[in-house]
């Protein structure tokens, strides 16, 4: 026997086995592009930029908005044959402005995600230098059908 419990603003609903070999009988309702509510994207129906998607993550709210939004209007209704070459005024605008404020914009690290012994590598981690006389030997070569790390005793050796 299935039933219900609220739990907060939570609904939770026990099914049996029987209610889920059952057919559905919900009805769908179409959506109405004219529902200001709906997420409707980034561009709407009407071509204009939907300020409040989610998919801008908030950034045309705040204090570089206006900024923001300046420079991904001219990027977006842009029609020079490089597209958005000329806005880089704009998005000088919106960096500068970003800049004042770092605690809200931070800025990424451009070597984020950069493989070891790039320039974000720890200081105690040294890639190994390969040497013209070392050759691997069958216990140090990687096997093709193992593909965990060496631990440090192999590396070390």
């Amino acid at each position: 026997m299935s039933y219900c419990k609220q739990e907060g603003k939570d609904r939770i609903i026990f099914v049996t086995k029987e209610d889920h070999e059952a057919p559905s009988n919900a009805e769908l309702i179409a959506d109405d592009p004219n529902d200001p509510y709906e997420d409707q994207g980034l561009i709407l129906p009407s071509g204009e930029i939907n300020w409040n998607c989610p998919c801008l993550g908030g950034m045309a709210s705040g204090p570089c908005g206006t900024q923001f939004k300046e420079a991904f209007s001219c990027f977006h209704y842009s029609s020079e044959e490089v597209k958005g070459s000329e806005c880089i005024d704009n998005f000088r605008a919106m960096q500068e402005c970003m800049q004042k404020y770092p605690e809200l914009y931070p800025q990424e690290d451009e070597n984020q995600g950069a493989a070891p012994g790039g320039s974000d590598a720890p200081a105690e981690y040294s890639a190994p230098t390969p040497t013209s006389d070392s050759t691997p030997t069958p216990e140090s070569a990687p096997s093709s059908t193992d593909n965990t790390p060496p631990t440090d005793s192999q590396a070390d050796s």
